[in-house]
């Protein structure tokens, strides 16, 4: 509240909730392939994912309009801190050559995007089970109202940015 300057508690930004995606990418017309990232996001999160569905065709990509090109979970409240607190302690750290997170994931509001390469850093998710190793995408959606307010809010929540010189 000091730092800027709000009169009110209520005023200070917070995580409104955070949105896992996965797209399907490549193995669009695998079927056993969206079971595979429906089942890892569903242990992942503890919630039963929902397919995104193509607005528009695109011939260059072989997508159909109404195709499922992708998988989402929206968690909030409890298991959006739960979520949270997992990520943090448990997740990043193990994820291969992690040396903190880039600043270059905010957008103009203070929301914050992280992309994983593949989803063995969660402890949901072992080796042995794992046929097709996938990415997924984290988005936190904050109240914040600029960049620098999004950016103290996780930095006091804990996240491990990297340096600015780095």
């Amino acid at each position: 509240m000091e730092k800027f300057g709000y009169k009110n508690a209520m005023a200070v930004p917070a995580i409104k909730k955070i949105t896992i995606n996965v797209g399907l990418g490549r193995n669009l017309k695998d079927k056993e392939y969206l079971d595979v990232v429906k089942n890892t996001i569903t242990k992942i999160t503890g919630q039963k994912p929902v397919e995104t569905l193509a607005r528009q065709s695109i011939s260059n990509f072989k997508i159909r309009q109404g195709m499922v090109i992708g998988v989402k979970v929206t968690l909030r409240n409890a298991k959006m801190w739960d979520f949270l607190e997992k990520l943090l302690s448990v997740s990043l750290p193990r994820v291969k050559d992690f040396r903190g997170l880039e600043m270059k994931g905010f957008d103009n509001n203070g929301n914050f995007s992280l992309g994983l390469k593949e989803n063995l850093c969660f402890p949901e998710i072992t080796a042995d089970e794992l046929e097709n190793a996938h990415g997924l995408e984290i988005c936190l959606s904050t109240t914040a109202k600029k960049i620098e307010e999004g950016k103290s809010l996780l930095k006091e929540l804990g996240f491990p940015f990297r340096s600015e010189n780095n």
